[in-house]
């Protein structure tokens, strides 16, 4: 079985990523609300996943194929086209909450965002919610 790309490293210190690899004064001050938004509702301290996410907890998924891994619970990559934020959005409360939350792509696993200005930080803050109450159910977290 292949093994997971996305590992977590706890060695790099997270607000020297972000100004090492944000690559705009906007995407840094983004980046710096996001940890906040995130650190708050999560309860979690950000670590680095990979070499661009970064994660709030972790759990353990195993899909029925028998791929099994761990990944964070909630988290966001500032990269340069846009802000990957990584959030469970398939529960019909996500959905319904996507409606409000204003200028964004929805990718396979991902939001995309260009900037904060651009959605509704409180139906954001729903869907980080949402997300976690989704994992705490059906995931064990670590």
């Amino acid at each position: 079985m292949a093994k997971n790309k996305t590992q977590q490293y706890t060695s790099d210190d997270v607000r020297e990523f972000i100004d090492v690899f944000a690559d705009t004064d906007q995407k840094r001050a983004d980046s710096l609300i996001l940890l906040q938004i995130l650190s708050d509702i999560s309860g979690y301290t950000p670590k680095l996943w990979g070499t661009s996410i970064i994660g709030f907890g972790n759990y353990h998924y195993k899909y029925a194929s028998g791929h099994e891994g761990d990944a964070p619970i909630l988290g966001f990559s500032p990269r340069k086209s846009a802000f990957s934020l990584y959030i469970y959005s398939d529960t019909e409360k996500s959905r319904q909450l996507l409606a409000d939350l204003g200028k964004f792509k929805m990718g396979k696993a991902c939001i995309y965002v260009k900037k904060l200005s651009d959605i509704n930080l409180s139906v954001l803050k729903e869907l980080f919610l949402e997300s976690i109450a989704h994992i705490n159910f059906h995931y064990q977290i670590l």
